[in-house]
């Protein structure tokens, strides 16, 4: 069994978080723009963001895909290299990083449950996911 290639880590980290950003700037600065402006102005916050607070969100898409390529070099040796193991990479970060938080965030009545995000989300890791792996290789390889 190799040892984690963090270099490769990194580099397929940055490619997924690439996908994320990109597909996080067409999920809430499109498809859910209007919606996602009458939650802010219900919670009292500005909209848009300023930009320090997208700043936030970028640099949190890219730490993102690099955890999410972490995990996927991580059960890489369980379950072997390639689409699969990464897409469940993609759907164990989606249950941690969107579902769990989505179902705090209308517990506490801050945004209610969203399909349509939570269809997108789970697409969207599990696509970056794959990008991301993709660029992966054990160290020595």
């Amino acid at each position: 069994m190799g040892k984690v290639n963090f270099s490769r880590v990194i580099l397929g980290g940055v490619v997924a978080g690439i996908v994320i950003n990109i597909s996080e700037f067409v999920l809430n600065g499109v498809v859910m723009k209007t919606q996602m402006e009458e939650w802010m102005k219900a919670l009292g916050k500005p909209v848009p963001m300023s930009g320090s607070a997208m700043a936030v969100w970028i640099v949190w898409a890219f730490a993102a895909g690099i955890v999410l390529v972490w995990l996927y070099a991580a059960i890489r040796p369980r379950y072997g290299a390639g689409p699969g193991t990464a897409a469940r990479a993609g759907l164990a970060m989606w249950f941690f990083a969107s579902l769990l938080a989505m179902v705090a965030m209308q517990n506490m009545g801050l945004f209610p449950l969203s399909p349509v995000v939570l269809v997108w989300t789970l697409v969207e890791a599990v696509v970056a996911a794959i990008a991301g792996a993709w660029v992966y290789r054990e160290a020595g390889a």
